[in-house]
């Protein structure tokens, strides 16, 4: 049976991948997309979920917009790296796929509280949407099957020293998310700077010569100049899609139990995720991956934006 999943975004040329991929594997079915602001604002990482949707022919999978700030602090966007529109490189069509008229918190917490405990969270963005729903209606921890993010970092951060962009952007948020209880694997920069989109994995996508794979390659050659002009990578780490591989096949990656707590008050620190794998602040309350079968999540990815096949407005 496939693995039920909402994916909670921030598009994002990697959470555009990350779509691809939830939606060209066969071992997932896309329950939900919600958005949230983050690499961009709400109105435009809303409609960069529409547009990729759109492309790979998401026709019948939800997409709804969640909260439009953090949940105590000022918004702070990554156009940096994402650009103006937070998913530049093609030139995009109108897209035909509407917006849900319901909040997105809202819609998490309906979908979750009519499952039979099968749905897995995929937060690629920053966790204000999770947050909001736990503290909306607490019984939604008992109902997910598990939570797997892409945030935070047991070493460096990409935003500040210490902080990873996503758990930077609303640390209060994170903070919430982490100690709510559920079973939660955090999947961080330690692990997704493994998944690089070298000239070797590019070329392989666009060998599939399909409407899609050149919309995956003009979305990775951008990210490759931004990231090369922004932080010295000559292959952007390709993030949150490695979440979702963990979803499809938990043995992609290697993880380790560990506690994890985000600072929110340091001054040079907050947002933080400090990891401890010794027990020595707290009992477990997370899984952290480490080690990235790197061949295997490429397949994965290439596998399904072969799948897709759909047509794409972007030129």
């Amino acid at each position: 049976m496939p693995r039920k999943i909402i994916l909670d975004c921030d598009p994002g040329h990697d959470d555009a991948m990350a779509i691809l991929l939830a939606h060209g594997n066969p071992e997932i079915e896309l329950v939900a997309i919600t958005t949230v602001a983050g690499n961009q604002t709400l109105d435009k990482t809303s409609l960069n979920a529409r547009r990729v949707a759109t492309i790979a022919g998401i026709d019948n999978v939800p997409v709804a917009a969640g909260c439009d700030r953090p949940l105590t602090r000022e918004l702070k966007t990554a156009g940096y790296i994402h650009g103006e529109s937070g998913l530049d490189g093609p030139s995009f069509g109108e897209p035909t796929v509407p917006l849900d008229p319901r909040h997105a918190v809202e819609m998490i917490i309906e979908l979750l509280m009519q499952s039979s405990g099968d749905i897995t969270l995929v937060p690629t963005g920053p966790l204000t949407n999770i947050a909001m729903a736990v503290r909306k209606d607490p019984r939604i921890v008992e109902k997910v099957q598990e939570i797997i993010l892409m945030g935070g970092a047991y070493t460096r951060g990409n935003t500040t020293p210490a902080a990873e962009f996503n758990i930077y952007v609303d640390p209060e948020a994170a903070a919430i998310v982490f100690m709510a209880g559920w079973p939660l694997t955090m999947v961080g920069l330690d692990l997704t700077h493994q998944a690089l989109a070298t000239p070797a994995v590019l070329q392989r996508i666009s060998g599939l010569g399909t409407p899609v794979s050149r919309v995956a390659v003009q979305l990775m050659e951008f990210f490759r100049e931004t990231y090369r002009r922004n932080s010295g990578f000559d292959s952007p780490p390709v993030h949150d899609p490695c979440a979702v591989a963990r979803v499809i096949d938990p043995t992609v990656m290697h993880c380790v139990d560990a506690f994890v707590a985000v600072e929110t008050r340091g001054e040079f620190s907050s947002g933080m995720t400090v990891t401890d794998f010794s027990g020595r602040l707290g009992p477990t309350n997370a899984q952290v991956a480490t080690k990235l079968d790197v061949d295997r999540f490429w397949d994965l990815m290439v596998d399904a934006i072969e799948r897709i096949g759909a047509p794409a407005r972007a030129s």
